[in-house]
């Protein structure tokens, strides 16, 4: 489900969290494009969990430390805070317990790093306003019949279910449609209508 390097304005902000050297767990590994970034640019201990084979495959291409499996399934195989961080990119979406798996991340990891595409952003809003459709965007590329993507969420949605889990947002970061971050000062409801992506850094 990941994209490259080039098309992911969230892959930047994410890098950007975590400090050098840490043990990190990359949940949804894709074609491995941050677990590569952060090998190259913090020299992290890097790990990965992936669903699809061909990820797999890429990301073994690319010298990279991940094996098979499935994000609702297999993190209870993991160690209470066995990384210091785990992130989760652009793949919560597409769990079929997004509850379930961000209350693994908080055990596994010191910190847990989220990113998802934002529901609320005012274009996805628009589009369901006039065309009466669910909408294809940038960051929603998928027709509804073949989306990979089955619990759209928005930011609000998320801070929400960070309460229900008891867990502390340490860092967030909305960015619209031109990647670019949205003022922290503004309010979550503003994040909600104008982030087109978010990014948070939660600990338990």
């Amino acid at each position: 489900m990941s994209v490259n390097r080039d098309q992911r304005v969230d892959l930047e902000v994410v890098a950007n969290l975590i400090p050098p050297q840490s043990r990190v767990l990359d949940v949804g590994s894709g074609d491995g494009s941050l677990l590569e970034l952060l090998q190259d640019t913090k020299q992290v201990d890097g790990r990965g969990l992936e669903l699809s084979q061909r990820g797999v495959n890429e990301c073994v291409a690319r010298g990279l430390s991940v094996i098979q499996g499935d994000a609702d399934k297999d993190l209870e195989f993991y160690p209470d805070k066995g990384f210091d961080f785990v992130v989760l990119s652009q793949t919560l979406q597409a769990t079929r317990n997004p509850k379930l798996v961000l209350d693994e991340l908080l055990r596994i990891g010191n910190r847990a790093i989220v990113s998802f595409p934002n529901f609320g952003h005012w274009r996805v809003r628009m589009s369901l306003f006039l065309n009466g459709r669910m909408p294809v965007t940038k960051d929603l590329p998928y027709s509804w019949y073949d989306t990979p993507n089955i619990h759209f969420c928005t930011i609000r949605d998320f801070v929400n279910l960070c309460d229900e889990l008891g867990a502390t947002v340490e860092k967030a970061t909305a960015l619209d449609a031109n990647g670019q971050k949205i003022g922290l000062s503004m309010p979550w409801w503003f994040w909600n209508f104008f982030g087109q992506q978010a990014v948070f850094l939660l600990r338990r």
